[in-house]
């Protein structure tokens, strides 16, 4: 069963929301955006690992994509509905359809965004949700009476049971996480690159820059949005520049001294940078 624990109305600092997505890139994006604002942010690579979490620990917020091997983004939402009503689900599609929207807006989704979507979109979609959870937790005064009962009765059970060994309170932990762009094997834990045996430290902006672009692959993003998204400030576009040129100049002579085509990184004059699709071939690995 789902975790359908009662938490109070969530805000920026408590508020849990849980990222799925099939594409590593994608979903470190989207959580590091989510976390500068200040939420507490868990991924999942599919619908079957998300509803293994959503099992363990109650979320606030499901941002999931809609086509993802196995458990599709409307099977997952609605099984979170089925369990957990209260849990807003945002769906996320680079393939809209009208019939998929319909479908996802009668099981109850909370939005439906189409790809590429700014971080700006997500961050606004996500404080629009965990407005509506406070207003649905406010009408729900009998569910939370039952829940409050079964909570209760948990208890009983674990006193008859005292002999066992309590539940851990341990988070879990997710696993350690590597992905392939193109002939580069990444670790996000550790800022690190891999191509072959030669491995590559980087800045965490260096590190963050090359999997924003990756995220947001097929367009090029304007250095204003770089800088927002990786640095974390505002800045016109002409002196955003400024600040990612030599970002990229580092990155790419790290990817030249391993061997690799420095111009993985196309500078597109005048609008912004984007990743070259021909390098994107690898495949992802968990």
């Amino acid at each position: 069963m789902i975790a359908v624990e009662a938490h109070e109305s969530p805000d920026p600092k408590t508020a849990r929301i849980l990222v799925v997505d099939n594409e590593g890139a994608i979903r470190y994006s989207i959580s590091k955006t989510l976390q500068r604002v200040g939420y507490q942010v868990s991924s999942a690579s599919c619908g079957e690992e998300a509803l293994s979490m959503l099992e363990q620990t109650p979320f606030d917020v499901v941002l999931t994509d809609i086509r993802m091997p196995g458990l599709s983004g409307v099977e997952l939402l609605a099984k979170i509905k089925e369990h957990a009503p209260d849990t807003v689900v945002i769906l996320m599609t680079g393939y809209a359809s009208l019939g998929t929207a319909v479908e996802a807006l009668r099981l109850g989704a909370h939005d439906y965004l189409v790809k590429p979507v700014t971080n700006q979109d997500i961050r606004q979609s996500v404080a629009r949700g965990l407005e509506r959870a406070r207003d649905l937790q406010r009408r729900r005064i009998l569910i939370e009476s039952i829940r409050n009962s079964v909570r209760e009765l948990t208890e009983e059970v674990g006193l008859r049971e005292r002999h066992m060994p309590p539940p851990s309170t341990q988070p879990v932990q997710e696993p350690v996480t590597t992905m392939n762009i193109g002939p580069l094997t990444i670790f996000p834990g550790r800022y690190q690159i891999q191509v072959g045996q030669t491995s590559l430290n980087l800045t965490p902006t260096e590190f963050d820059l090359l999997l924003y672009l990756a995220a947001h692959r097929g367009r090029v993003v304007p250095c204003s949005e770089l800088v927002r998204e990786v640095r974390g400030y505002t800045v016109e576009e002409i002196e955003a520049r400024e600040v990612i040129r030599p970002h990229v100049s580092n990155l790419r002579r790290k990817l030249e001294s391993c061997g690799q085509n420095p111009d993985l990184i196309v500078n597109v004059r005048g609008v912004g940078y984007r990743l070259s699709e021909p390098s994107l071939n690898g495949n992802e690995a968990e």
